[in-house]
């Protein structure tokens, strides 16, 4: 049956214009302090955090004399973690946490002995010291009234990891994560030598710009020396890291079923686009899989545990057919050919049993050492990374190695991408990673069910630059032999029992995930209500590990899920090879739509607060292969691959905004009238990450730029819009124009941009309320490039895709032809779409 979506979408790169762009600043003034109370109190806290610090300096033989102090400063409300950071002095902010409780934000501060006068000066000149002339303020004002109190260090002043993942006694020994000063590595693996602690081998570190973590194995007690011992550790974490698989038992036998699909598959040649398999390895003898995955593709990160998929219910070989297939139930059950265009990769990240399990393993490594075995054997080969795998019950609130390394990897900075500063842009090595969510716990017992918010994303799928999928369900009808008189947990276009959420982390800080869901399956409560579980009926069909005996299982989760969003990308890369990696995770958002049941909950309230809550629940919805691929008649998607600056060197500015003028005609518009219509807008790019310090409490430290779309407003003139937006377009002594408030059509509304380097909202109103109004502007935010004086830094030009998307509520409505005659394009030859 043809698809009402087969028409191209429109670029519209060349409606675009490059202009130089400042922002409005950093907001007012918190208020002044009351100087001589205030000063006089920090000189005496300082004194005795101090004089603690003294007492308290550990004395060892194997380490010369410490010859500095750690003490913790309690920051005002808003304030840069970073201002008491004076590294030329040596004193240097390390760990920053952030309470949402009491909205308390706080810093380790490393104070060497020779520097103690320098804050003794910097709060002397702030107490005693002439008022500013110009500000009238005193001196240093900036530094000493962000602090709010200075305190005696603890060790769990540089943890910022759970709290209750500190080991309590001083003898406890973990795998400690050191997050260490960059140019004062050396400094630590001296102390770490003379101490003898074990440490990871050096391929274990992960080396971000400012920040190497370091893994190694001590005690409490001794990690607090060598916090004590060198200023070079900036915070503390972790190291080890749960990878859990989520499946469920797994049977059946339908040898028939799977030849005579094998036989009816177009299989794909070697040319093609891949989904590389990030999981316990796949059973390449499978009739399904083998064809589309070659002996030379299947690779595992130590030769010792071979490729083959040695999980007992076969993860990584269901994993592959729902790559290769989608849900197997219908191909099955058809007697239709399929053709087949992209292609299976494997790489085992995880040992089999037997293996040591007490090897240290950093997975952020790891995970990048992965993406090197299929790019050394096939460089020229476009691949999307998938990988169900997450970190058992550790929340992804803010970044972690894992995640970063994720990051890295998907921007094209990690070791193994060159350093090389001259290499363009758009010539570096992009990669899409698509992640799942994490799963809720399989519980069988009804009475332990908690709401599905009570568990948090799971780390790395956190990763800003990833595509995070969770579950919904369709799956209500129960069939399985015994359970006829079982309910379904979740109801028609529900979020999955299965899946997790990210209403718990705090929203600004955390990026919103997951960004889509898929089929997950879903779960059945027995009549008495006591008891739960996963049932055949309520899950996917894929591929079996055990060929003889089950080549045909039931799959479920967020696995399940992730599956399908992969083999979404690497179909939209096989029609469109020109689309970036951004474009691809892009097109996927944009395609997205809530059902019924999630509009009804997103609707139910005029709040955009609640909201954004429920996004975090289940994303922008449901994606669709159909809409990302193409257009409709009543649907046009206009969307533009481009390159920006966001800063420039000189004076650390932001240096240039894109104009967008969307080619839609007025007469359109006005012909349209009061028909309703939607306007939908997405932007996606990748950030460098920095992870550690104060990026755990400040995206702008975390995210190398930002960016962020604006749209012109009702009655709003184009001048007047860009004067509004980018105040490098106001003549000089102009204030920022006033205008009636942010627009109340779009459905989550400007203060919905949380961190993360994906933002998308909808429109909703009537067409002749979008009339004069085809300016669009997406501008830089701050990062940490723009506080480079590096110029190879600060001048880095970043990539981002962006879709705008104009939909008549009313199918037979055609706004397709007049978009695309009005900027003088052909009439277009419908496209073939195979979903």
């Amino acid at each position: 049956m043809p698809s009402r979506f087969n028409l191209p979408h429109i670029d519209i790169g060349r409606f675009s214009a490059e202009q130089d762009y400042a922002s409005e600043g950093t907001g007012g003034d918190p208020g002044a302090r009351e100087r001589e109370e205030h000063g006089r109190r920090l000189q005496g806290e300082l004194a005795a955090a101090l004089a603690l610090a003294d007492q308290t300096r550990p004395q060892d033989d194997r380490l010369p004399a410490v010859t500095g102090s750690r003490i913790e400063v309690e920051l005002r409300r808003g304030t840069d973690p970073e201002v008491l950071n004076l590294k030329r002095d040596g004193i240097r902010a390390g760990a920053s946490k952030y309470n949402a409780d009491n909205g308390v934000r706080t810093i380790a501060l490393y104070v060497p002995d020779e520097a103690r006068s320098v804050l003794e000066a910097i709060l002397d000149d702030y107490l005693n010291g002439e008022l500013l002339k110009k500000s009238g303020k005193p001196p240093k004002s900036t530094k000493v009234e962000a602090i709010e109190e200075f305190r005696q260090f603890r060790l769990a002043s540089a943890w910022t990891d759970d709290p209750e993942a500190l080991p309590p006694n001083p003898q406890d020994s973990i795998w400690w994560a050191l997050w260490c000063h960059r140019d004062l590595v050396v400094e630590v693996e001296t102390v770490r030598e003379r101490l003898d602690v074990k440490m990871a081998a050096a391929d274990r570190r992960l080396l971000f710009p400012e920040i190497v973590v370091i893994p190694v194995y001590t005690t409490r007690a001794t990690v607090e020396l060598m916090l004590f011992a060198t200023g070079g550790i900036a915070e503390l974490r972790r190291a080890t890291d749960n990878p859990a698989f989520y499946t469920d038992e797994i049977s059946g036998d339908e040898h028939e079923w799977v030849d005579g699909l094998a036989e009816r598959i177009v299989w794909p040649g070697a040319n093609v686009p891949s989904v590389c398999i990030f999981d316990t390895g796949v059973n390449r003898g499978h009739a399904l899989i083998e064809p589309a995955l070659a002996q030379d593709d299947l690779h595992a990160l130590d030769d010792d545990w071979n490729t083959d998929d040695h999980h007992r219910y076969g993860h990584g070989t269901g994993m592959a057919g729902l790559v290769l297939h989608g849900d197997l139930t219908a191909p099955l059950g058809d007697t239709e050919p399929r053709t087949l265009r992209h292609r299976l990769e494997s790489v085992k990240i995880l040992p089999p049993r037997g293996f040591d399990p007490n090897d240290p393993r950093s997975y952020g490594v790891l995970t990048q050492a992965a993406v090197a075995l299929p790019e050394f054997h096939a460089p020229e080969r476009g691949r999307i990374f998938c990988m169900a795998v997450t970190n058992e019950n550790v929340s992804g609130a803010t970044a972690s190695t894992w995640s970063a390394a994720i990051d890295q990897a998907a921007v094209g900075r990690m070791i193994g991408d060159g350093e090389d500063e001259d290499v363009p842009e758009s010539d570096r090595r992009k990669r899409l990673f698509i992640v799942s969510a994490g799963n809720t716990p399989p519980e069988q017992d009804c009475t332990l069910l908690r709401p599905q918010d009570d568990f948090p994303i799971e780390d790395p799928a956190q990763a800003w630059n990833a595509l995070t999928i969770g579950g919904c369900t369709d799956l209500v009808n129960i069939h399985d032999e015994g359970f006829e008189h079982w309910t379904p947990m979740a109801s028609v276009g529900t979020l999955s029992p299965h899946s997790r959420t990210s209403t718990a982390w705090r929203q600004g800080i955390s990026p919103i995930k997951p960004e889509l869901v898929i089929e997950a399956g879903n779960r059945a409560i027995d009549p008495a209500q006591t008891a739960c579980a996963s049932m055949g009926s309520l899950s996917l069909l894929t591929t079996g590990r055990d060929v003889a005996r089950a080549p045909l299982v039931p799959f479920d989760a967020t696995s399940a899920a992730a599956a399908q969003g992969a083999r979404m990308a690497a179909q939209i890369q096989a029609q469109h090879p020109e689309y970036w990696p951004e474009t691809v995770r892009a097109m996927m958002v944009h395609s997205a739509e809530w059902t019924p049941a999630m509009l009804e909950e997103l609707t139910a309230t005029q709040s955009k607060r609640a909201r954004y809550a429920m996004v975090r629940r289940f994303g922008y919805g449901v994606p669709s292969l159909e809409r990302a691929l193409a257009s409709a008649n009543n649907h046009v998607a206009l969307f533009a691959q481009a390159e920006i600056q966001p800063f420039k060197r000189g004076g650390r500015k932001f240096n240039k905004c894109h104009y967008y003028t969307l080619p839609i005609p007025p007469n359109l518009l006005e012909g349209l009238g009061n028909e309703r219509v939607e306007l939908k807008v997405t932007l996606s790019y990748f950030i460098d990450p920095n992870p550690g310090l104060s990026a755990n409490v400040d995206p702008q430290r975390y995210q190398s730029h930002g960016m962020r779309f604006d749209h012109q407003r009702r009655r709003e003139t184009v001048a007047r819009f860009k004067q509004r937006v980018n105040t490098a377009e106001r003549p000089r002594g102009m204030r920022r124009p006033t205008f009636e408030g942010a627009d109340p059509n779009w459905m989550l509304g400007e203060d919905s941009i949380s961190a993360g380097s994906l933002h998308c909202d909808v429109w909703t109103g009537p067409a002749i309320d979008l009339l004069d109004r085809d300016t669009l502007c997406v501008k830089p935010v701050n990062g940490w490039w723009r506080n480079r004086a590096s110029l190879e830094i600060c001048n880095r030009k970043s990539r981002y895709a962006l879709i705008v998307t104009l939909r008549a509520l009313n199918p037979d409505v055609d706004i397709y032809t007049p978009i695309r005659t009005g900027i003088g394009l052909p009439v277009p030859v419908p496209i073939e779409i195979e979903v």
